[in-house]
Formats: structure tokens, sequence, C-alpha cells
């Protein structure tokens, strides 16, 4: 029986439901604005409520909806991290303790963590104004990124320089509240690392190679993550390195999802790391790239169960963000003709003809979604470029 909070992840949510060995109750954060799938028992988690408070109407709810408890926990949900798992300890579940969480939320926390695992990180500070940032940027030299402790997807982080910095400026002065840092920019290669955890084991772990940096992805770049094929060079012994942060951090059972950077000069550099499941599609191009079910695989480590690691294929397959821009959409490549492309194994689309888009500068802001496949990482690319010369996206001003 798992306790499984609602999320974006609609895919493994979707997954873990149609499970026919698990029984699943859903937890849904009052703060989150994602739908329930139709027909499901949903507990709504409330915040400025105690936990203990909140666990004991839960037991309360379950006893009147006629359901036994559950014994596992999962929260896929990043900005429900310090909540739910608040909750999940007063309710006697698995689950992260306030450090882990810390550790795993806070940009300025992470740097403790990569230290204590022997990890090299980018140079930072805590910053609370542009004087502050310039300080930071005469010792280690411009472009800086400024970043908000707290936050995801990229929301409000930028790659300045000396005559940017108004933006961030306006950003530092408008949310006084928030803690933010200044870091230095490494120049080089973004990459993601994942890991499956069991009993404080990694049982694997999966490297993608970011061809844009998400910062550049955000202007205007290639916006996608592409798994290397089990084949491929590694730039970094992934499952080493996840192992060392799983230690580091004391990490029982779950998914590790982390970043970091492969230098221009072969340098190795981490930038961040979660406790949940990584983001938008990446899980299912790792279990695309070695022909498993991936998605099975994360399942069972949040039940307890060590993952059925069988793979039966090698290659690589990468996650393509279609581009979106403001406005109302009066025109968009049909699907169809997108997975007709080489190599082009599925896609979606998230809009349609009508529709206003307004969206946000975050870095899982798209129109769909195409999974590439090729024998490699460089031949995924240049397949995700093809697609991308091809797809028609047209909008206007429209009216309100």
């Amino acid at each position: 029986m798992l306790l499984l909070v609602v999320s974006r992840r609609r895919s493994f949510t979707r997954h873990v439901l149609e499970r026919s060995d698990i029984d699943t109750v859903l937890l849904r954060p009052q703060t989150s604005s994602v739908e329930v799938p139709d027909g499901r028992p949903v507990f709504p988690l409330r915040a400025g409520i105690s936990a203990e408070a909140e666990a004991e109407r839960y037991q309360r709810w379950l006893s009147r909806m006629g359901l036994p408890r559950p014994t596992f926990f999962c929260n896929p949900d990043e900005s429900a991290q310090s909540l739910a798992h608040r909750f999940a300890s007063a309710a006697g579940l698995p689950h992260l303790s306030p450090r882990q969480v810390r550790l795993s939320t806070d940009k300025l926390a992470m740097k403790e963590l990569f230290a204590a695992a022997g990890l090299p990180a980018a140079r930072f500070r805590e910053v609370a104004s542009i004087a502050e940032v310039k300080e930071f940027a005469d010792r280690y030299g411009w472009p800086v990124i400024v970043k908000p402790a707290v936050s995801g997807s990229a929301v409000d982080t930028w790659k300045v320089d000396v005559d940017q910095l108004g933006t961030v400026d306006l950003a530092l002065r408008s949310r006084p509240e928030r803690r933010w840092l200044a870091e230095e920019y490494v120049q080089g290669v973004e990459h993601q690392l994942c890991a499956l955890v069991h009993e404080g084991r990694v049982q694997d772990a999966y490297v993608a190679v970011n061809p844009a940096p998400v910062l550049d992805a955000l202007a205007g770049a290639m916006n996608a993550d592409i798994t290397l094929a089990p084949s491929e060079p590694e730039p970094v012994d992934g499952r080493a390195v996840a192992q060392r942060l799983a230690g580091a951090l004391a990490f029982r059972s779950g998914y590790l999802h982390a970043e970091f950077f492969i230098g221009h000069d072969g340098s190795f550099v981490m930038g961040e790391i979660a406790a949940r499941i990584g983001g938008a599609e990446l899980p299912t191009s790792h279990g695309l790239s070695r022909g498993f079910d991936m998605l099975a695989a994360v399942t069972d480590v949040y039940v307890g169960r060590p993952p059925l690691l069988e793979y039966t294929r090698d290659r690589s397959v990468g996650h393509l963000l279609l581009p979106v821009r403001r406005g109302v959409v009066s025109g968009i490549s049909p699907l169809a003709e997108l997975t007709s492309m080489p190599g082009v194994l599925s896609g979606v689309l998230t809009v349609e003809v009508g529709d206003r888009l307004d969206p946000p500068r975050a870095s899982n802001a798209s129109s769909g979604h195409v999974h590439i496949e090729g024998t490699d990482s460089k031949v995924v690319q240049e397949r995700m470029a093809d697609v991308l010369s091809r797809f028609r996206l047209e909008v206007s001003e429209g009216h309100h």
C-alpha cells in the first residue's frame, strides 16, 4: 500500500495507479494545482496546519473511507518536499528527514552536501544586493549565475554579465524575503545524473547530456536531454558519484537526480541535486535507452523492493522539448509529421490552434515533446536538430 503525492509526473502517476500489485492512496497538497486522476481516493493535505494534526485527520479519513493504512510513501513533487515529508514523518511513513530535505532542496545547503561527498562544486556566495554580486564577479569573473536558494525549473535563475544587472537587481528588490546566491559560471557541457537507490546502495545510475546548458535553452537554444547509450563512454563514473551523494545524504531508498558539468578543460563540477524522480520525461528516456521498464523500477524502490534491471537495448534516447512562445496559436506542425521523421519514437503536443499561450521563463516550458533514438547521443542530437528545423509554431497577438 503506497501513499503517492499527486504531481506533474503524470507518466509515473499513471504507471503506479495501473500496478495490480500495489494499492495506492493519493495525497494532494492544497497548494498544488495538479489535477487528481478520476475516481481515486485523495487526501487533501493542508499547509499551515501542524503535521501531527494533519496525520490524525488522515488516519480518521482512512477509517471513514474503509482504506487500509499505507506503509510506503513517495513524493515526486519538488515544491512539496518539506510539507509532504513532515506529514509522512507524523503519519509513521518512510520519509526524508528535515536535514535531507534541506540538503536536497536548498542550493546553498547543497554545497555542504557536495563537500561532504568529496565532490567539487562551483564557487559561490550568498548575496542580497547587486553590490555583492559585483564583488563576487570581481573575484571570479563574469558572467555570473544568480539564482534563488530554493526554486525549480531554473525559475528566476540568470546568467548575467556586467551590463545585464538590471534584471537581477529588480528580482533581488522585488523578493527581499528570498535567499539568493551568486555562483561561478562553468564553461562546459551540462549533464543529468539519475540513480535508483535500494537499502542505501545505488542499483544503477544513468547519465544524460544536455545539447545546450539549461540557461542557454531559456534563451532559445535546444532544450533537451539525451540519455547516453550503455556502450557510450561516460564523462564520469555516474554510479560512483551517485553512491557518494547517497552516502553523504544518508539516502536509503528512492530516486536521486543530480546535475553536473564537464568543463571545457575536462574538469568535473557538481551543479544541483534532488531527492525525487527526475523531471519531465527523463526517466522514460533512460528506460527506452536500455529497453526496460524504468517506471516500474522507480516504483519498486519506493515500496522497498530491489528494482528489476534487465536491459534489452543499447541505444541513446533523448527527450526534446518543442519551442513555445507567447500569443494565440494560429498553426502548429501535426504530430504525425514529427513522429514520421527518422528516429522519432513518440511525441505529445500540449497546445492546439486557438490556445492563448503565456509561457513562464522556465526550463519545462514547451508546446510538447518528442522522444528520439539513435546509436549514440551525437546521432540523437542531429535528429533533434532536424525535428526543430521542421517544427512550426505560428502565433498571433490575438484579442483579449
